[in-house]
This record gives C-alpha cells, structure tokens and sequence, in this order.
C-alpha cells in the first residue's frame, strides 16, 4: 500500500458524560449511512457531566444533517489531513520530527496500527499549516 494523504473534515459535538451519551451521537449517524474511520470521544474534566466527540467522515446530505440534528458541526478552526500508509517502527517519531523541524505544531494527532497499516489524523490550527504538513509528509515518506 503507498503513502495516501489526504484532507478531511473533523466533526465535533459534546456528549452526555453518562450511559447513552455517546450512543446516542452515534446512531443518529449510523442511521444515515456514515461509516466512520475516525473517533475519539472523552470527558471535558472542566466541565462535569459533559464529553466531547469527534467524527469523520460524514458525507454531505444526509449524514450530514443527521450530524447536526444531534449537536454535531464541522470542527471550526479545525484542519485535518489523514495519513494512511504501512506501520512501521519508529514512524510516529519521524513524522513528528520532520514536522516540528519544519516549525509546523500540532493541534492534535490520533493514531492507529492494525496489522500491517496504519492510519494517522493531524489537527492543525491553519489552512496553511496543514497544507505545509501534507507537503513536509510526502517529502518525508517519499521512497520510504
């Protein structure tokens, strides 16, 4: 599998820190056909009783709207690249290197490896940021 990089819009909403809470977010969407690739949910420790959710992706129409009937909105000031390429050691530590050598911080990164591949999600502040980092990546992993 080569090096695919790609951008992609976060969907967030809070949850009900309480059984269902997620649940609830999440069939809304299943019942309009999105199939998620990436989700992270948690706690908001400053805000007792309250989570938050992140989603992607969901088509526009009517996953879309299902998103918002239930809270959901694209992330504002929010930009996503995902990068899907095979695992291998030391590959968190690269990617993250050859970014911050390029002076480029992250707002968040959720990663996972199964099997052989892995998929990671960047969160950056900027338009441009994230197109600098789809730019630092490809030349980074370029002939891997």
């Amino acid at each position: 599998m080569a090096v695919k990089i790609s951008k992609v819009d976060v969907w967030a909403g809070p949850i009900v820190d309480e059984p269902g809470g997620l649940a609830a977010k999440l069939r809304a969407v299943a019942k309009a056909g999105a199939k998620l690739e990436f989700l992270v949910a948690r706690r908001a420790p400053d805000k007792p009783g309250k989570g938050v959710v992140f989603i992607a992706p969901l088509k526009p129409g009517k996953q879309a709207r299902a998103g918002a009937e239930v809270g959901l909105a694209k992330a504002k000031g929010m930009h996503s690249l995902r990068l899907s390429l095979p695992d291998k050691a030391g590959l968190g530590a690269r990617i993250t290197r050859a970014l911050a050598d390029a002076n480029i911080n992250l707002r968040g990164l959720s990663a996972a490896a199964i099997g052989k591949q892995c998929v990671v999600y960047f969160a950056f502040d900027t338009a441009a940021a994230a197109n600098k980092a789809a730019k630092i990546l490809k030349k980074t992993l370029a002939g891997r």
